[in-house]
């Protein structure tokens, strides 16, 4: 992750902790009752980096925008310990704009999942993993083809600011290909920065 980034994530982080409220009257147990609906609306910025070392590269930038809509299926896991948590099962629309080095978009639908773990009281970190699919005019030497994939997975944090609305913070590593049915596919990943909203409703 390059310098602009994690001064951008880390002044994200500090701001969430400058208006987190004391964690005293939080209950997680309630908003994170089975049946919760959670709505959820994110942001991100993110730029190609060279995991395998290729002698060129594109060097992507671009912004995505996302709306997720998520149920809290099952009870809380893990009562009492520290991986006590609840899982959080969505599906979200998903945009993608390329701004480097020409202008394109991706644009399709994603699974997601997320781990919320509820041991800190109104500041709750998660984990993620999400998988896309869906329609490009990306035009590089990575990938060259109307479809492909969109992969993630991250980690972050929320912040509750009321019982039933949080703000939140992450990383993620995403990773692009088209699963091999047209070339070239060498594929190519970045470094994510998010930012969003959640509320949650039964």
């Amino acid at each position: 992750m390059n310098g602009p980034m994690r001064t951008v994530l880390a002044a994200v982080a500090l701001s969430l902790a400058a208006v987190a409220p004391p964690a005293s009257g939080f209950d997680a147990a309630e908003t994170f009752k089975k049946g919760t609906s959670v709505l959820s609306l994110e942001g991100g910025y993110g730029e190609q980096f060279n995991r395998e070392g290729f002698t060129t590269q594109s060097h992507l930038k671009f912004f995505n925008l996302g709306l997720r809509s998520s149920l809290l299926p099952f009870e809380r896991f893990g009562a009492g310990g520290a991986l006590h948590g609840a899982l959080e099962l969505g599906l979200e629309p998903f945009y993608q704009q390329y701004t480097d080095p020409e202008p394109a978009f991706w644009a399709g639908l994603a699974a997601v999942g997320r781990y919320h773990f509820l041991a800190l009281g109104r500041f709750v970190p998660y984990v993620e993993l999400a998988a896309a699919a869906g329609g490009t005019d990306l035009r590089i030497r990575e990938i060259d083809s109307d479809f492909s994939l969109l992969l993630w997975g991250g980690f972050g944090g929320s912040l509750f600011v009321t019982d039933a609305t949080a703000v939140y913070a992450g990383y993620r590593y995403e990773h692009n290909s088209n699963g091999n049915v047209d070339t070239p596919n060498r594929g190519w990943e970045s470094h994510v920065g998010v930012i969003g909203v959640s509320y949650y409703f039964r």
